[in-house]
């Protein structure tokens, strides 16, 4: 196991001729060789800056894929920013966190978001378009050193120290600065490969942003680690073109979220996807109906995972040939998985439902300047996830919802991934659906339905109560034009749950509203007007 950077040193040695990067927006393949290059470049335009964090907002491409490594082969820390919402606001958020001042970004992205200019961005093309003959030679020529002497020459990280800051999604709660290794992520890319086995020859789509955990490790290190080739492409809401990609380039490996997946199958056609091996998906549930239409579809299997920000992030995955449709899969090697009662903490038997603890080398090294929370949320070494689920007797892990996704009616638990489960599969296609906790006098909490479109309640509700218990049938609906969504596409339970509460707040001043009797005896006496 190495330091990240080294790591990719180690790939584009061994590698050096072989493409790394097909750069659809540059329209230029680059070879591992040139990546490293590359790299190296930007490590020397990198080192002027201020010494430790690093910030890096530049959409999936060749420019953020040699910025990250530039970055670690300066000794600087990689803070990565996301821009999918909020991308100044995002920007001033982590410069206050971490407390640094520089961030790498581009100037086509700015426009494109019409964002702001916040103090200490510097655009990558103006970086670029710096560089002269002299540093080009350089780089070159520290290039074709042998591997030992162009590692001494390099930042001399240890396994332990922080390879990247990346933020939690601030779904339920403000995003936390998840401080993570390079042991965590090296661990973590380790164990992905001995288990589902990738080949030299395969070819990654990369759509997956790099601010996010599950794009930083499976569509970066792991592909880069192993010499494989790279397809990045920014958008992964642009449905028709990643289908289009995944044809042109005979794309074999893809990530993605179940919001994504569904998206590039509506706008796929037969034999668009068959140069696809391997369809993994992380980040929210697979619908069931989801994995059918892409075996029926296309003949492919897709692979359902599970993992967080804070385990780097992948703790386990079906695989070929062991897929337990509804799990989220067995624990990869070299990681452990305990399900505990949620009071006494005790370890629970098979079956039995609880709080998923996580431990191994993929845990991280903690929140950063967050001493309390870190030391709430590691216990002996063991991570508690926040989310409920159950070991089976084959050892497949069952993911039951987040812990925050449970409310206490009348003193009873009732799981609101459970009712949103049952509902969805009654909603018509295409209807988006979101069950959330509603504070209640009487009952101390309420099951309130966000939902994209009208729906006939009364109906809903009846087939509802032929499935669930009269406890956990929703009360209250509330129809928005559209559900606030993150970055990977999931929907933003935190703000939706916001948006409930101030619709039935408004509903219930307007119905308390004082009647003008004036106005009222005016009203009937036209409406009784012959």
């Amino acid at each position: 196991m190495l330091p990240l950077h080294l790591m990719f040193i180690s790939t584009a040695k061994k590698y050096s001729g072989k493409i790394a990067i097909a750069d659809r927006n540059m329209r230029k393949n680059i070879t591992y060789g040139r990546a490293l290059i590359g790299a190296l470049l930007l490590a020397r335009k990198f080192r002027r800056y201020e010494n430790g964090y690093l910030g890096i907002m530049i959409p999936n491409s060749s420019g953020s894929i040699l910025a990250i490594i530039g970055a670690l082969i300066a000794g600087k820390v990689p803070v990565m920013i996301n821009y999918s919402t909020g991308a100044a606001e995002n920007s001033e958020f982590a410069q206050q966190k971490c407390n640094f001042h520089t961030i790498i970004t581009s100037r086509a992205l700015l426009e494109k978001l019409e964002c702001r200019l916040v103090p200490g961005m510097v655009f990558i093309e103006d970086l670029v378009a710096s560089v002269t003959i002299f540093e080009k030679i350089l780089a070159a020529i520290k290039s074709h050193l042998p591997g030992f002497l162009l590692n001494s020459l390099v930042h001399k990280a240890e396994l332990d120290d922080t390879a990247v800051i990346l933020f939690t999604s601030g779904s339920e709660k403000a995003p936390k600065a998840v401080n993570l290794s390079h042991r965590n992520i090296a661990s973590n890319v380790i164990s992905a490969h001995q288990c589902l086995h990738f080949s030299n020859d395969d070819i990654m789509l990369c759509n997956l942003p790099y601010f996010h955990v599950f794009g930083f490790m499976a569509n970066l290190w792991l592909p880069l680690s192993l010499g494989l080739k790279l397809v990045p492409y920014a958008n992964p809401l642009d449905f028709k073109t990643i289908v289009r990609i995944i044809r042109e380039e005979e794309v074999s490996l893809m990530w993605g979220t179940p919001f994504f997946l569904r998206g590039y199958l509506k706008q796929s056609r037969k034999g668009d996807l068959k140069s696809l091996r391997t369809v993994a998906a992380g980040a929210d549930k697979l619908p069931a109906q989801l994995r059918e239409a892409y075996q029926k579809e296309h003949g492919i299997e897709v692979l359902e995972g599970y993992g967080v920000t804070e385990t780097s992030p992948l703790v386990s995955v079906n695989l070929p040939g062991a897929n337990k449709h509804g799990s989220i899969g067995r624990p990869v090697p070299g990681v452990q998985v305990r399900i505990v009662d949620i009071d006494t903490q005790e370890e629970l038997p098979t079956g039995e439902e609880g709080k998923i603890l996580v431990k191994g080398e993929l845990v991280m090294k903690g929140y950063l300047d967050d001493i309390e929370e870190t030391a709430l949320k590691i216990k002996d070494g063991w991570y508690e996830t926040g989310d409920m689920g159950m070991l089976d007797e084959d050892g497949y892990l069952w993911h039951k919802g987040r812990l925050k996704r449970f409310a206490k009616i009348g003193g009873e638990m009732v799981s609101l991934v459970q009712v949103e489960s049952v509902l969805e599969s009654l909603l018509k296609e295409g209807i988006e659906c979101c069950v959330v906790e509603i504070p209640d006098a009487r009952k101390g909490a309420m099951i309130a339905v966000a939902v994209d479109s009208e729906i006939n309640e009364k109906e809903i509700s009846k087939q509802l109560s032929a499935k669930l218990p009269a406890i956990a049938i929703p009360r209250k609906y509330q129809v928005f034009e559209t559900l606030p969504k993150m970055g990977s596409g999931k929907i933003d339970f935190r703000s939706t749950t916001e948006m409930v509460k101030e619709a039935l707040r408004k509903e219930s001043a307007d119905k308390q509203k004082p009647v003008n009797k004036h106005n009222n005896k005016k009203a009937q006496k036209k409406n009784h007007e012959p």
